[in-house]
């Protein structure tokens, strides 16, 4: 494994406000590179996200308000960039297609392309979405000329443009999907992926004429016309690193994980790794594809007017409710459905009732029997009891990590919750509370609360690519830095520590949380 990683989500369409279905690939993303970070060192570690700007879709949304494009652009950009922290979500870049350092770079790639005889100029009759942003041929669409992904009518449209040649890239691409098995992941997509390029690829219609549409970043080679929206957006995923000469680009992306919904495989998988090596660019590592997130078995999209602010949820419920809920309860890579009840219900449940409970429990006995002082080593009890426990919450990163790495995320989760449900039941078949009673046995509650102590300690350090504001408050409850908080079990509290009086994380929520 390489000691560099480069991480991006799909740069998102700014024609409106970003939504729940957005904040699933961008939380997602944003564990998967908090991850990497403690792994490989926060300077080896990139993270991309952004607003892709340009397009007929953008410029007609514009249209509708009565706003210049760009103006528009701004607005929407800013309400991702401040979704993006409301959310805690910790990227790196935050790149726009309309910077003009981007612009230069898409046209550098461009005049790349052009110059290699890969461009060229024909005239061409297609079916347009312009929700997709794309054309379609008619063994593509549903009956009747409809999107299969807005289920609404294309555009039959006449024009001379620009194609990018993309059969005769087609099977080197095969040949990568074939010899990397995980490099779309997971499987069921890879396979997706492969039939797509049975048949030979349709060149891809990289530009539209200023005269139908001037939203866009102008032909290197040609001042009559933009580029097309796909083709200016792959590039965000590279445009504003700080080198992004050759040597750079040829590190950079045998070392990329995009992270992507599966409406969008398509241009990932035959568009994206055709124009990389038209350019004559290497192919990423891995196209991590999701699942579509919905509310009450439809699709969550602008389109269909069900969407729900995320970060609205994240005001009403607390920080990493939402995050936890996405991460815990479904599987990356298949769909899910999002209410607000299984919200409610998980965070009752998994928050309030499991880690709430057991660090209530654990302070406030040490607040109780020995003023917050912790008077025992962690981990030296021969108890089998205490034994079974030590190797429970010892193992507890080398059980997530591969599971992180497969974007298992909801099964690193749950092996955590396994380690506070093994927590729980420790202490009632401990019973320090009983035992508190007989001065005698004090010693024992003592081992009991440090066992425990530092347990929560490697739970809270494990949970911060997850819960990154809860993890940061039970470690200050427990009185633990950055440094100390990284330790093996048993290497972290010592006896002398001193924890804080506990708060309330996660209060039971009995009643219907607002939209």
């Amino acid at each position: 494994m390489s000691s560099r990683i480069h991480i991006t989500t799909a740069i998102a369409y700014s024609n409106g406000p970003p939504h729940v279905g957005h904040a699933y690939e961008a939380l997602a993303t944003d564990a998967f590179a908090r991850f990497q970070r403690r792994k490989l060192g926060a300077a080896n570690v990139t993270f991309v996200t952004g607003t892709d700007e340009h397009g007929d879709k953008n410029k007609r949304a514009a249209e509708a308000l009565g706003l210049d494009p760009k103006a528009f652009a701004d607005k929407i950009s800013a309400l991702f960039r401040q979704g993006m922290a409301g959310l805690d979500v910790s990227y790196d870049y935050f790149v726009r297609t309309t910077d003009p350092v981007h612009q230069a770079f898409v046209q550098k790639m461009l005049a790349r392309s052009f110059e290699c005889g890969d461009i060229y100029f024909k005239d061409y009759e297609g079916l347009y979405c312009i929700g997709c942003e794309r054309f379609y041929t008619e063994k593509e669409l549903l009956p009747g000329n409809i999107c299969p992904v807005h289920n609404t009518p294309v555009e039959r449209i006449k024009e001379g443009n620009y194609f990018l040649k993309l059969e005769q890239h087609r099977e080197a691409i095969r040949r990568n999907i074939e010899k990397n098995l995980d490099f779309i992941r997971p499987e069921r997509y890879r396979n997706e992926a492969l039939r797509m390029l049975d048949d030979p690829l349709e060149d891809l219609c990289i530009s539209r004429p200023k005269s139908r549409l001037d939203w866009g970043i102008t032909l290197p080679f040609d001042d009559k016309y933009v580029t097309y929206v796909w083709y200016d957006a792959f590039w965000a995923y590279l445009s504003e690193l700080p080198n992004t000469d050759d040597a750079t680009l040829n590190a950079i992306l045998p070392v990329t994980e995009h992270f992507i919904g599966k409406d969008i495989l398509k241009t990932h998988a035959t568009y994206w790794p055709a124009m990389l090596l038209s350019a004559g660019l290497p192919l990423f590592r891995h196209l991590n594809v999701h699942g579509y997130l919905n509310f009450g078995g439809t699709k969550m999209s602008k389109s269909s007017g069900n969407i729900l602010d995320p970060v609205a949820y994240q005001q009403t419920l607390g920080p990493d409710v939402l995050r936890f809920f996405i991460l815990r309860e479904y599987t990356y890579g298949l769909d899910g459905d999002f209410t607000e009840q299984r919200v409610i219900d998980r965070y009752n449940s998994d928050l309030a009732n499991d880690l709430g409970n057991l660090t209530s429990r654990v302070l406030t006995m040490a607040a109780r029997y020995f003023e917050g002082a912790i008077t025992a080593a962690p981990g030296a009890g021969t108890d089998p009891l205490d034994v079974e426990l030590v190797e429970t919450f010892a193992s507890i990163p080398s059980r997530i990590a591969p599971l992180v790495e497969d974007l298992a995320f909801n099964r690193a989760l749950e092996a955590i919750w396994q380690a506070l449900d093994a927590a729980n039941k420790y202490i009632v078949a401990t019973a320090p509370f009983t035992l508190a009673k007989d001065a005698d046995k004090l010693p024992r509650v003592a081992q009991i609360l440090a066992n425990l102590v530092e347990g929560l300690r490697v739970v809270a350090d494990n949970l911060e690519p997850f819960m990154p504001v809860t993890s940061k408050k039970i470690l200050g409850l427990l009185n633990v830095d950055d440094q100390l908080a990284r330790a093996p079990y048993g290497e972290g509290i010592k006896p002398g520590h001193h924890v804080n009086p506990t708060t309330p994380l996660f209060p039971r929520i009995d009643k219907k949380a607002p939209a």
